[in-house]
């Protein structure tokens, strides 16, 4: 009986909701090799170079126009700017108005925890998407700026 009550409590211990790594939910690392993200973060952010590849790995699965709905999508520039409810997803130029980046900020630990299944977004990686639509938030039209949404 001790050992089931054992096992027990050590199943609920790893279904608990924390910021630790889970089954669904991974410690984030960087999509971005170090030189390039080196190169980011010290000049100009390349939509192509820098956050396609981050988009496309952590956040297009679920971000697009079938996946979510009515919700941010990265199907195109259009749609990531577009205005809901609540505002626009991402502002060009202004990142402290860009609820893409204000969601993962400074919401609850829930909300923060994009993706909910996969690898997190790094704070490397943050801070790099913050600087790109701090720089007006480039992306090309046709095939460069679109995103793959299927793995």
């Amino acid at each position: 009986m001790r050992s089931i009550l054992l096992l027990a409590v050590a199943a609920l211990a790893a279904c608990s909701s924390s910021e630790s790594e889970s089954e669904t939910r991974l410690t984030g690392r960087n999509v971005l090799d170090a030189s390039t993200l080196k190169s980011a973060q010290s000049g100009q952010v390349s939509f192509t170079d820098h956050v396609k590849p981050i988009l496309e790995a952590k956040c297009a699965i679920c971000h697009n126009k079938s996946g979510l709905p009515g919700r941010l999508s990265f199907a195109s520039r259009e749609e990531a700017v577009k205005t809901g409810t609540l505002g626009a997803f991402i502002v060009p130029g202004q990142p402290d108005k860009s609820r893409f980046l204000t969601h993962l900020s400074g919401a609850h630990a829930s909300v923060k925890a994009m993706p909910p299944v996969g690898e997190t977004l790094t704070p490397e990686e943050m801070a790099l998407l913050r600087r790109w639509i701090s720089q007006g938030a480039a992306w090309p039209s046709g095939k460069a700026g679109k995103l793959i949404t299927e793995r």
